[in-house]
């Protein structure tokens, strides 16, 4: 028997990402109850799957059917969501990034699952994909020292990130409408912390894979219209993130360069939202040979998910010291370098 899966949201990572994405599990799940929170968009995808719709949570946390709750809502609404699925039973989360937004809230969601025995996957999806693994076996069976990091986004207008700043507790106005005035030092901090919290998460497992010790954050800035500049040291190592978001709509860039002392690792991601197959994984040495990994039809999306069937039926173990570590290691960024730019030493 598939097993029924119940999705908190009905956004365009509901209809573009984790539908078609079950649907190539080949029948391992059901999605069996779509809720959204009020917008009545629900109704329609839940008719493509011939699942239920509802409004909030409740309805979904009731419904007997639904055994993996899919958080994919604002992420200040995951940590509650988490709780009130293991309190209603559920067996399994699985939850987009982030984990929650503040370390206090992740950590009370890790020991509640913990205790529980919930199982929990954060939809890590550049994690999860394979590229990642050949990567990290590169660096690893090379044994060579990790030099610097850094990760580079361009990407086109996101709605969900846009719509984080009109959230901030300082009036910022939307980008399209002016953008937000990023030389109010609260602004610009607040929007950073968003982002990085929020978007950068989507890689910081990866770097605190290779630099998991923050020493410092070295400069932090709020790019326009909408965007950020981040440089910190962690286990010794430089780490550069910079992310824009273009109003024109640029193609999307998401790449992640790591270099060591004989040669340059880089990884490039498909765009979101996408299915594009696994990241490409290039290799320069010291002499400009370059070596590129051939990419593989399975993207991080369809591993996630494949880790979640594991760990349902035993095959995997929960890493909810793993889990709770990439939380606060982002927050701890994120926090850092928004202190930084209130304290007017961003730059």
């Amino acid at each position: 028997m598939p097993t029924g899966v119940g999705i908190v949201g009905a956004g365009p990572g509901v209809s573009a990402l984790h539908l078609p994405t079950l649907a190539r599990v080949g029948g391992r799940f059901d999605v069996v109850h779509i809720s959204d929170g009020g917008s009545g968009r629900a109704r329609g995808l839940a008719d493509r799957v011939g699942a239920r719709a509802s409004s909030g949570i409740d309805e979904l946390l009731a419904d007997d059917r639904v055994e993996v709750v899919v958080l994919c809502s604002p992420p200040a609404e995951h940590a509650a969501q988490i709780l009130a699925a293991v309190a209603a039973g559920k067996r399994a989360v699985l939850c987009e990034k982030p984990l929650a937004t503040t370390a206090e809230d992740a950590a009370a969601v890790i020991d509640a699952c913990r205790a529980a025995g919930t199982a929990l996957l954060v939809g890590t999806n550049h994690f999860y994909d394979p590229a990642w693994g050949r990567a990290r076996h590169h660096l690893t069976a090379g044994g060579r020292p990790v030099c610097a990091i850094s990760l580079t986004l361009a990407l086109p207008p996101n709605g969900r990130y846009h719509d984080v700043v009109t959230a901030l507790e300082v009036s910022a106005p939307a980008p399209g409408r002016g953008g937000p005035d990023l030389s109010v030092p609260q602004i610009a901090s607040a929007v950073v912390r968003s982002l990085l919290a929020g978007l950068a998460v989507h890689d910081l497992p990866m770097v605190r894979d290779l630099a998991p010790e923050i020493e410092r954050v070295v400069f932090a800035r709020a790019v326009a219209p909408l965007g950020f500049a981040v440089g910190y040291v962690a286990s010794g190592i430089p780490v550069r993130l910079a992310t824009v978001m273009l109003p024109e709509g640029a193609d999307a860039l998401w790449r992640l360069h790591i270099t060591t002392d004989v040669d340059r690792v880089e990884v490039s991601f498909p765009p979101a939202f996408v299915h594009a197959g696994s990241a490409t994984v290039r290799v320069t040495g010291q002499d400009g040979t370059v070596t590129t990994y051939p990419t593989v039809a399975e993207d991080g999306y369809l591993a996630e998910w494949r880790a979640m069937a594991d760990l349902l039926d035993g095959h995997g173990v929960v890493e909810y010291d793993e889990l709770l570590d990439d939380a606060r290691y982002a927050l701890r960024l994120a926090d850092d370098a928004a202190g930084l730019i209130l304290q007017g030493a961003g730059s």
